[in-house]
């Protein structure tokens, strides 16, 4: 398992110094509330919403060390002081680092699809492992998701319809455009894309009703 390192405006920070679940509102203060960004690669779209909602707060996850880095370095020369960056595998922070029900938003752009079948367990989109991504919601708040993967993605939106207090639609665009520079490349190249916005009702199920066998078992 990769690491776990933690990146904050003033330093960083390793894990075995902080208490679990994360204490969030202490490590970034203020009355904001939360989005949350899984897989941010080099944080263009975290580091722009960090920027022009300084209101608001921001986690990003990201496994790979040199992106979470860049984005750190870059937020810190902005002079930001809403955000914070994992560094780690984003299946184990959602099941055992992050706080249940805290974001008013989650986005997920372009994760890795795990396209062969013996590897599609690491998805973070799968019926056993849905209830981990959606469980970070508080009620009301959204997820956004977008996928050039469509086979990924239409099984994204049926285990996303299959999950009670969800609803879901699928939209053409972002209204401001491209989030993130797979994006902005896909699109220039023509390539479709599958783009999700969901909003929950009320709390998360613990499991979803497809996957809640396989979580048993």
């Amino acid at each position: 398992m990769v690491p776990v390192h933690v990146a904050l405006p003033a330093g960083d920070r390793p894990l075995a110094s902080l208490p679990a679940p994360l204490p969030l509102d202490a490590l970034v203060p203020g009355a904001g509330p939360w989005e949350v960004e899984l897989g941010f690669g080099k944080g263009r779209y975290l580091l722009r919403r960090a920027t022009e909602a300084p209101e608001r707060r921001f986690l990003g996850v990201e496994v790979v060390a040199k992106f979470q880095q860049l984005f750190a370095a870059r937020a810190r020369r902005r002079g930001l002081a809403n955000w914070l960056a994992l560094r780690g595998e984003a299946l184990y922070l959602l099941a055992a680092v992050l706080p249940a029900g805290f974001a008013a938003a989650v986005h997920v752009y372009f994760p890795d699809p795990w396209p062969k079948e013996r590897h599609q367990k690491r998805r973070l989109f799968d019926p056993a492992t849905v209830d981990l991504v959606l469980g970070l919601l508080a009620p009301g708040g959204t997820l956004a998701f977008a996928t050039d993967f469509l086979e990924y993605g239409e099984r994204v939106a049926a285990i996303l319809a299959g999950v009670p207090g969800l609803t879901s639609r699928r939209l053409d665009a972002w209204p401001e455009g491209p989030r993130t520079n797979y994006e902005a490349k896909y699109a220039a190249e023509g390539r479709p894309i599958l783009r999700l916005e969901a909003t929950l009702a009320a709390p998360a199920a613990p499991l979803h009703p497809e996957g809640a066998a396989a979580v048993l078992a």
